[in-house]
């Protein structure tokens, strides 16, 4: 990945007609060879922000420039740099898949002798020689995306714009797919600008994730940065009993999850009272953000990096002669990201459900 800016937008805006804010003075970069994931809920602006940088509609006001070149100054310039996959799959079914990708870089005006190339290329890659003769109607829907990603790129586009790219596939095609998309960047340099509502896709191929809602980005940065942004990983520790701790804490106190003395409630406070000087010792330690002492005999942890700060505790807990009874790590997620920022979850159900409400106009459309 360089340091230079393939997309570039300036407090970008579109208001559309009868004054709905769509997209709201956003400004972000988009580095030459990265994948960029965008992502946002149903309506918090996503696809008018990529209808703008596609030159398919005008900004209100700011601007946007994709490979250095102005979208409203120069659309068609724009139009020959990038290449576009949307939800819906664009090929044609009555063609074959070999027909599809000719037909498709006859449109960008390649040499027929170049095009014949690239297309076995292409087949290649993303694994259709076989089929390739065969009419698009007999390809199952996996092998229809593939083909829709090759006909993306049959121009050799310096940005790949891919929306929704494995919405409603079975997890096996969508792992080839993920697959396809790091070659195109690895081998090709094709920046990627990925949409998805899968956060473990988003997690696993992006190299930076913005997150807009309510038409502006509310946060943009590595996945696993914006994770660790989020305080750390949570270590979940159940005790028997806190053992021995400074200050006559403890010593011969019996187990927490027995306790002793005058009575039920006395026994309680005193486990009470030496779990939490346990944890005050245990917030000294190295790589440890917060400790909050549970009222079951639990304390649960804050740390920078989870699986160095476990051992730690553990050794510590040790050392003061406490038996651990289990232990939890859990990692911060994009979902917890996403649900901290935007205050939903981003369900695989409302991509679906957005999918198939525009498959259904498309087939309105084509009659």
């Amino acid at each position: 990945m360089t340091g230079e800016a393939i997309v570039e937008t300036e407090e970008l805006t579109k208001r559309y007609a009868g004054g709905t804010l769509a997209v709201d003075r956003v400004s972000f970069q988009v580095k030459a060879g990265e994948v960029f994931g965008f992502l946002g809920p149903n309506g918090a602006g996503k696809t008018t922000t990529i209808m703008m940088l596609t030159t398919l509609i005008r900004p209100t006001s700011g601007r946007a420039t994709v490979c250095g070149r102005d979208v409203v100054a120069s659309p068609h310039w724009v139009r020959q740099q990038l290449g576009y996959v949307s939800q819906d799959v664009a090929v044609d079914e009555s063609l074959t898949g070999w027909e599809n990708l000719y037909l498709q870089g006859r449109l960008y005006h390649l040499e027929p002798a170049v095009l014949r190339q690239r297309v076995g290329e292409l087949l290649a890659t993303v694994e259709l020689e076989e089929p390739a003769h065969r009419p698009v109607a007999t390809y199952s829907g996996g092998m229809r995306k593939r083909l829709d990603i090759a006909a993306g790129l049959i121009h050799r586009p310096r940005l790949l714009f891919l929306d929704e790219p494995t919405l409603g596939l079975d997890i096996q095609t969508r792992s080839r797919i993920w697959e396809y998309i790091r070659r195109m960047r690895d081998e090709h340099g094709v920046t990627v600008f990925l949409t998805t509502h899968y956060m473990e896709e988003a997690d696993r191929l992006c190299d930076r994730v913005a997150i807009i809602d309510h038409g502006r980005i509310v946060a943009l940065d590595t996945p696993a940065a914006l994770k660790q942004a989020l305080g750390g990983d949570l270590v979940t520790i159940r005790l028997a009993h806190p053992g021995p701790v400074p200050g006559g804490v403890g010593g011969g106190r019996p187990p927490l999850d027995r306790p002793a003395g005058d009575g039920q409630q006395a026994g309680h406070e005193a486990g009470h009272e030496a779990l939490k000087a346990l944890a005050a010792e245990m917030a000294r330690l190295p790589l440890v953000e917060s400790v909050q002492p549970g009222a079951d005999s639990t304390v649960q942890l804050v740390v920078r990096e989870g699986e160095r700060a476990t051992p730690v505790l553990l050794d510590f807990l040790s050392s003061r002669r406490v038996r651990v009874e289990s232990v939890a790590l859990k990692r911060p997620t994009l979902d917890d990201v996403f649900l901290r920022y935007t205050g939903r979850q981003l369900r695989d159900d409302e991509g679906a459900a957005a999918y198939h409400r525009m498959a259904r106009a498309v087939r309105r459309v084509r009659g």
